[in-house]
């Protein structure tokens, strides 16, 4: 059969996406799913159930979630000088939504006025909002900023549930003399305060569970899991199918209209693969050109963050189930025009590990992550062959410029001063890292932070959206490939720039949004 939409990634766009177009009856919706597909809450293992308190540590949660199959681990450059680092993007459905950290923070108003000054005037922030409420169920305000019926579920951790640890880095941050924000997604927030989270009873509320599983029994709607999306089958100039690998065999399955939702990185992998890219690169990789699309791969974007820890006190311990992170400080650093460009977060019980990109145990700990949240920097995405199981080439190209190595630098310092407040005496004993002499001098501590700094696994920019005058635009404000007919790219690829926030809560309005825009 032929269907009117095929969907490539079951993940935080392409849920949506899915649940929204299967709303009129008469359109068919086949949505692929390169990893498992959980039906309902009972079938999901615990690492995509809970959002936090796994009861592992260190090597035997990394290995668990490696053995689980719910994750691909693609491996990067972070720059020159640092190791390589561990990109886990989510492999189910649900996608990053069903393994991230449920930070549900939305980018400031800022950010998305830029994107509308940049040629995509249907992508301000007063347009948006109210996509932004239609996503969410806020168990906590409930105003003009906020959405009370969406599929989402987001809370904020009530001050009889701060963790002692947490609820003293607060307090630091106040005595540093950073203001209160009770709610980091009003539009004028900025300070130190409870983080939004979508996780109600530890339960990490994703994709799946608020926009798959409630239509799962619409007749026009297919899922098809455990399949490897391998290339977009174009005739001519439109797209008209896509060659999708299941139980080691290869077919192609037939669409009016196909939409890749796979990610930061898969979109534009597969577009790649597809011959829709750099030529001369294609050429290269001996991926015949079915369009020159320069900027498809380039443009890539993150949040750069590195961390500092502390052991802690003795006598301080705390519960392996507790949540890891309470609260976000977002700040202006010195000097910058971009508005809140910066955010820290607290992390108990680092020695023991929050990442499944760590792999080492120890004793527990404290840490705090300091982050860009608006980086000048930019890398970039290529192919390493045209064999579609080969991960793709990535350069995240992470503090490139001197503007963001002194904000950096700067939000190292703070980190440190933040540590040296009364409130937090009574728990962090000697840093660990960095060491002293990695703080001796600026040369020096410019050197841990070039070796040390990391993703923050907000990749995004990859098709970048813009106007056709944008040599490095990929799609159209509509999400509509340029150059091509019939294929659309609607995931974190086509932001124009990163977020100042996590990117999950704007990767779903993207889905939300798009689906209006593909409906109209």
């Amino acid at each position: 059969m032929t269907y009117d939409y095929i969907i490539v990634g079951a993940g935080s766009a392409g849920a949506v996406l899915a649940s929204r177009l299967t709303e009129d009856p008469d359109h068919s919706v086949l949505l692929i799913e390169a990893g498992p597909d959980y039906s309902d809450l009972d079938s999901t293992p615990s690492d995509v159930k809970y959002g936090y308190g796994h009861g592992l540590t260190g090597k035997d949660m990394l290995k668990n979630a490696m053995e689980s199959g719910n994750r691909w681990y693609f491996v990067a450059s972070a720059n020159d000088r640092a190791t390589p680092i561990l990109v886990p993007r989510g492999k189910t459905t649900g996608g990053s939504s069903a393994v991230n950290a449920q930070i549900f923070l939305r980018g400031v108003p800022e950010d998305y006025d830029d994107w509308a000054s940049w040629g995509n005037d249907e992508w301000s922030f007063q347009k948006l909002l109210p996509y932004f409420r239609r996503v969410e169920t806020d168990t906590d305000f409930s105003d003009d900023f906020h959405g009370t019926e969406g599929p989402i579920i987001v809370r904020r951790y009530h001050s009889d549930e701060w963790l002692s640890d947490q609820q003293a880095w607060y307090h630091a941050c106040r005595q540093y003399g950073f203001g209160d924000s009770p709610d980091h997604n009003d539009p004028d927030s900025t300070g130190v305060g409870p983080c939004p989270f979508n996780n109600p009873n530890r339960i990490r509320w994703s994709t799946n569970l608020g926009y798959i599983n409630p239509v799962r029994g619409r007749p026009n709607f297919e899922i098809m899991s455990q399949t490897l999306a391998n290339r977009v089958i174009f005739d001519g100039k439109r797209a008209v199918g896509v060659e999708v690998e299941k139980d080691g065999e290869t077919q192609v399955v037939n669409g009016r209209e196909i939409i890749l939702s796979a990610g930061a990185i898969g979109s534009p992998h597969l577009l790649l693969l597809s011959g829709v890219g750099p030529s001369d690169h294609l050429s290269e990789m001996g991926v015949p050109t079915v369009l020159d699309s320069p900027g498809v791969g380039q443009n890539l974007r993150d949040h750069p963050q590195v961390s500092l820890r502390w052991n802690t006190k003795e006598g301080f311990d705390q519960d392996i189930l507790a949540p890891r992170l309470q609260f976000v400080l977002t700040y202006t650093a010195a000097g910058s025009h971009l508005r809140n460009d910066m955010l820290i977060h607290p992390i108990s019980y680092a020695g023991r590990r929050l990442y499944y990109t760590d792999e080492g145990d120890g004793d527990p700990g404290f840490g705090m992550t300091a982050a860009l949240y608006l980086a000048e920097s930019a890398g970039e995405l290529k192919l390493r062959t045209a064999n579609p199981r080969i991960q793709p080439y990535l350069n995240y190209n992470l503090l490139a410029t001197e503007f963001d190595l002194r904000r950096m630098r700067e939000s190292v310092r703070i980190c440190l001063d933040i540590a040296g407040q009364d409130a937090m005496s009574d728990y962090l004993g000697g840093l660990t890292d960095p060491t002293e002499c990695e703080l001796a001098s600026e040369d020096a501590l410019d050197d841990w932070i070039i070796r040390t700094v990391t993703t923050s696994h907000h990749i995004s920019g990859t098709c970048k959206m813009g106007p056709s005058s944008d040599p490095l635009a990929v799609v159209d404000q509509r999400a509509n490939v340029y150059g091509l007919e019939g294929l659309r790219v609607a995931d974190a690829a086509i932001m124009p720039d990163c977020i100042r926030a996590n990117t999950n809560a704007t990767s779903i309005m993207i889905g939300e949004r798009v689906s209006d825009f593909i409906r109209e």
